[in-house]
């Protein structure tokens, strides 16, 4: 796959300007968590190297659909900007293949079972902190390599099940219910690009690498708020609340004459101009609505007076007039409506190539050394030669 990017922060470049130039990632992850993480730092200039076996990314087959044969799109969402090689670690010729990437890089990533690399005589206690000592090496795993759960598969949906989430995500009706995007391997995945730079930067006072991991687990723990906090000081267990704030009201869906609408109202002054635009400002001094901790006790009847106010409006309207007064609201997008959203668009958050490929762009963007689009996806294996050659000849 090759060709020209549009709609990027940068657009396409030869390269080495971004904010991680000059970083060097091997990287021997797949799925998703790790090729995440080093997507991000690839974007941001660093030359990331996708390490495959044999066979291949598993997500290159989670298809469809497909951008071209061997590249699903579910592939494609996060390995672009890189340069992928084909290694049998389980053989000699191999694992000698990866101490020579190894020799100049300043990153490895690798979500393997925990012990995979020691067996292979490659485990970074006995061998690699040794050989390279400045090596920063970023372990992924489902939920670490000892404890109760220790070395035991970790998947996106089975980790919002064990650390709660699920459990505070859906109605009485639904019962508890996966988060409907793979959230706790994406969160581990920016744990990992944090946890790789702040090494990278410890290392320059110390001249040292050193281990750096992180868990789905652990991740899917973490971002338990306000629920955890809110255990801590009742011990009441969360419930399942649907689309409520447990701690704040109104802060949910409504439903409108034409579809629903997220309203978050934060403070009193933003529930007394909700009120006051849907045409019920008595409601601001009703007691039952009075503060905060009087709206999460009263909450049906609140649902039902603001749903009966916008039982004839339309949705995006309702969305377009809270928030030009000061009232969050929006009305629930598709994904379609949001690939044309005229503020994504603004925002740049979306990549083509001429050759078909389409990605979400970098959400972080930088004033001197912006997000770069120079590659695309990579077809298995598609730069070995080149890799390998550079290597030595270099």
């Amino acid at each position: 796959m090759s060709g020209e990017a549009r709609g990027t922060d940068g657009g396409r470049g030869a390269g080495g300007w971004g904010s991680l130039a000059g970083l060097k990632v091997v990287d021997l992850s797949r799925v998703l968590g790790g090729p995440y993480a080093t997507q991000i730092l690839a974007d941001h200039g660093a030359e990331v190297i996708k390490v495959e076996p044999p066979q291949g990314d598993e997500t290159r087959h989670w298809g469809p659909p497909f951008v071209t044969e061997g590249v699903a799109w579910y592939f494609a969402g996060v390995n672009r900007n890189k340069k992928s090689v084909v290694l049998d670690l389980r053989g000699d010729e191999g694992r000698a293949r990866l101490l020579e990437l190894l020799s100049d890089a300043d990153v490895l990533v690798e979500n393997f079972k925990p012990g995979s690399l020691e067996k292979w005589g490659l485990g970074y206690a006995e061998v690699l902190s040794q050989r390279f000592p400045r090596l920063v090496h970023c372990s992924i795993t489902g939920f670490g390599e000892d404890g109760p759960l220790g070395g035991l598969p970790g998947y996106d949906a089975v980790v919002q099940a064990e650390a709660g989430l699920m459990s505070v995500n859906g109605t009485a009706e639904s019962g508890p219910t996966r988060i409907g995007m793979p959230a706790v391997d994406m969160i581990t995945g920016l744990n990992a690009v944090n946890g790789i730079l702040m090494a990278i930067h410890e290392r320059g006072r110390s001249g040292q690498g050193q281990r750096v991991e992180t868990t789905l687990f652990d991740c899917g723990i973490s971002v338990m708020h306000p629920h955890m906090p809110n255990y801590f000081a009742s011990g009441k267990v969360p419930e399942l609340t649907g689309n409520d704030h447990p701690n704040i009201a109104p802060y949910s869906t409504f439903r409108t004459g034409s579809g629903d609408v997220a309203i978050t109202v934060g403070n009193n002054g933003q529930f007394a101009k909700l009120c006051e635009y849907l045409g019920i400002p008595e409601a601001a001094a009703d007691p039952r609505f009075a503060e905060n901790s009087d709206r999460c006790a009263h909450r049906p009847e609140l649902r039902k007076l603001l749903e009966d106010a916008m039982a004839d409006s339309d949705a995006a309207t309702v969305a377009q007039g809270l928030m030009a007064i000061g009232v969050p609201c929006g009305a629930i997008n598709t994904v379609d409506k949001v690939v044309e959203h005229p503020h994504a668009v603004h925002r740049k958050m979306f990549v083509e190539f001429d050759d078909g490929y389409r990605g979400v762009a970098s959400p972080v963007k930088m004033s001197r050394t912006p997000a770069e689009y120079r590659l695309p996806p990579p077809r298995h294996g598609e730069h070995t030669d080149e890799v390998f050659w550079v290597d030595m000849r270099g």
